[in-house]
């Protein structure tokens, strides 16, 4: 510490390390940190004794340093300053690490060796705990600048010396080094320690912006790396509009070199649309725009959101884009719409001619690539049929969309089909086509498609581009279009609410699916497939009482598939036993009625015998299980009825669940 009424009472401390060391009993005005410290070295050391020092030989002192590189080349150019202001006055200029190890020695000749000589040297240390009370040591333990003149030295052999010393901190507050003065008593000023914190100040300074420098170093090398590693294409500028980065996917997409944008105006090396131009000056952010770059007269899309990066409350200092293909885009449009549905064309049941031809049909049609064209009634499966074939052709991996024309305004038709293109305000909205790009486009009740829509049908099978409204830019599409309906469009054509070329242009594959009427050896293999279909894995499948399958195959399901699906879900919930019964059936279909179809294909006969039996069920169910009204209903007797029951192995309970 610097001395109390300095320099006044440097004279009175010999007299004050005199007192001390023979009494114990500090002098009145003695500094108190420089007592503490004499008493800390009192047990230890003899004063007039020459103190034992220890100094690091090779190739230790070498490690030391190796270690201690970064403080000493920080700390060199201030050492060398102070050497320069103290030059010719045998001041020398010590710099030590954190546990006062001597790593630099600079000065005049004279006190390099008068230093040399009470054995302090490149690799000694300065630690209270060897040489005693001094400003290093002190330093040190006080974690303080201190200032120690001659005879406040503890070792009687340095009282000539006033040592000055300031501790250099990291950015963690942590002691990493001292540096220090040694000088003769006679060449102390009121102006040496503060010298030395001055440079110990400077030199931790510089030590913390190399620091903060080099992390900054670090996190940008790692966001550049960041940057240049994600798939997304990044650029940025500043607030002047001068390009500050653009990463390889960025330069990929919009055709740039990163190396001569870096540095140029944003507006010279892009011509910006005007919606990414309005969002920069009113300082909005984007999210997902669709826009197109003008890039040497060439039209670049892509998908950009854009982040303006602000200082606190006041505007943009900088703004960071990201760019995507609008590929990119639909593949997750791709990933959301894809089917998952594994049904195959083996999987339809068939056994009737008629569906066998379909089937065949079908499966030449999956080879194929000209849109497809499925009639037959409503509930048939033209849906299922359109997916199995979208299964069984190149484009099963992408997606299966569907779309019901009749759900879609004429209105709203055209914009919902072929998508709109963006404004400053608004974003793009993809067209269907576009969602299902490379994939199936199932257009249901096609006959409700304007004229409008169908005129641009048109256009796009001839063409394969799309124009979205708002926008002159064609868009490629690749969809396979397939149609489906249940009236007859050649009657829609001479009505002239359909248009006669949509209709051949989806002759190339035309197929009827037949209704389930008039497949009725179907019927038992849709059923049992059905079954398997939603009954959980691991559980057994529910099986037919002969009677309930015999009806079901003599039942005309007017709602085709679709009804038959609903009426076994309904039998699955009210069967007992894994057994489907002919009381598990709905209503409708236990009283339904076989008919003659339309093309007066000929009905199963059935015996006498089967037809009685259907006779007392239907009665049975109807009445209940009451024997005397069944009777009545049939116009018999009771006691026949009662031994016609007994023959065909019938009970009352049987009708009272």
């Amino acid at each position: 510490m610097q001395p109390i009424q300095f320099p006044t009472s440097v004279p009175l401390l010999p007299t004050a390390w005199e007192q001390f060391m023979q009494t114990g009993i500090p002098y009145a005005h003695s500094d108190p940190a420089v007592v503490q410290s004499w008493r800390r070295c009192v047990p230890r050391f003899d004063p007039q004794a020459t103190p034992r020092l220890t100094t690091l030989k090779e190739p230790s002192f070498s490690s030391v340093r190796r270690t201690q590189a970064d403080l000493i080349t920080t700390a060199t150019p201030f050492v060398e300053d102070l050497y320069q202001f103290s030059e010719g006055t045998d001041e020398v200029i010590v710099l030590t690490d954190g546990t006062g190890c001597t790593l630099v020695l600079a000065g005049d000749e004279m006190g390099l060796n008068r230093l040399q000589q009470l054995g302090l040297e490149l690799g000694s240390y300065w630690a209270e705990g060897q040489m005693g009370t001094n400003a290093f040591g002190m330093a040190l333990f006080e974690a303080a600048p201190v200032l120690v003149v001659g005879a406040e030295h503890y070792f009687q052999l340095y009282h000539p010396l006033a040592t000055a010393a300031a501790p250099i901190h990291d950015v963690r507050g942590r002691i990493i080094g001292l540096i220090g003065i040694v000088t003769l008593v006679g060449q102390v000023t009121a102006h040496t320690l503060a010298l030395v914190m001055a440079s110990a100040r400077a030199i931790g300074n510089q030590l913390h912006t190399e620091w903060y420098l080099k992390q900054a170093t670090l996190r940008l090398r790692e966001v550049n790396t960041l940057l240049g590693a994600i798939a997304e294409g990044v650029i940025a500028w500043d607030e002047n509009g001068e390009i500050t980065h653009v990463n390889e996917p960025a330069a990929a997409l919009l055709r740039l070199h990163p190396q001569t944008a870096v540095g140029h105006p944003l507006n010279y090396v892009l011509d910006l649309p005007p919606r990414l131009t309005y969002a920069i000056q009113s300082g909005h952010e984007l999210h997902e725009a669709e826009l197109s770059f003008n890039v040497n007269g060439e039209a670049r899309s892509c998908v950009v959101s854009l982040r303006p990066i602000r200082d606190g409350d006041h505007g943009p200092v900088s703004y960071l884009a990201t760019l995507r293909p609008v590929e990119h885009i639909r593949q997750m449009v791709h990933r959301q719409v894809l089917q998952t549905d594994t049904l195959t064309l083996a999987d339809l049941a068939a056994q009737s001619t008629e569906m066998k031809t379909a089937i065949r049909l079908a499966n030449a049609a999956a080879k194929g690539k000209a849109p497809i064209l499925l009639q037959g009634e409503s509930g048939v499966g033209k849906n299922q049929l359109a997916r199995a074939i979208h299964n069984a052709s190149p484009r099963a991996n992408q997606p299966f969309l569907v779309i019901n024309c009749r759900a879609i305004s004429h209105e709203l038709m055209l914009g919902e089909f072929l998508g709109q293109e963006g404004d400053m305000h608004t974003a793009s909205r993809l067209s269907k086509f576009e969602l299902a790009e490379g994939g199936t486009l199932l257009l249901d009740q096609i006959e409700h498609l304007s004229l409008e829509m169908q005129a641009a049908m048109l256009q796009l099978l001839d063409a394969g581009q799309l124009l979205r409204l708002g926008s002159t830019r064609p868009i490629p599409i690749d969809v396979r279009i397939c149609a489906a309906t249940s009236v007859d469009l050649e009657q829609k054509i001479a009505d002239g609410s359909f248009l006669s070329r949509l209709y051949y242009a989806f002759g190339v594959f035309p197929i009827e699916i037949p209704p389930l009427r008039e497949r009725q050896a179907d019927i038992p293999l849709l059923a049992e497939r059905f079954l398997n279909r939603i009954v959980p894995k691991g559980s057994p499948t529910p099986t037919f009482e002969p009677e309930a399958l015999a009806l079901l195959v003599r039942y005309p399901w007017p709602g085709n598939v679709r009804e038959l699906e609903s009426v076994l879900e309904r039998a699955i919930q009210h069967s007992q036993g894994n057994v489907i019964r002919l009381v598990d059936l709905p209503v409708v279909v236990q009283h339904g009625r076989g008919r003659v179809s339309s093309n007066s294909k000929p009905q199963p006969v059935i015996s006498v015998a089967q037809a009685e039996r259907d006779a007392i069920l239907r009665a049975g169910l109807a009445c209940q299980g009451n024997l005397t009204n069944m009777a009545q209903k049939l116009g018999i007797g009771r006691s026949t009825l009662w031994r016609k029951m007994r023959q065909y192995n019938l009970t009352p309970q049987q009708f009272k669940a």
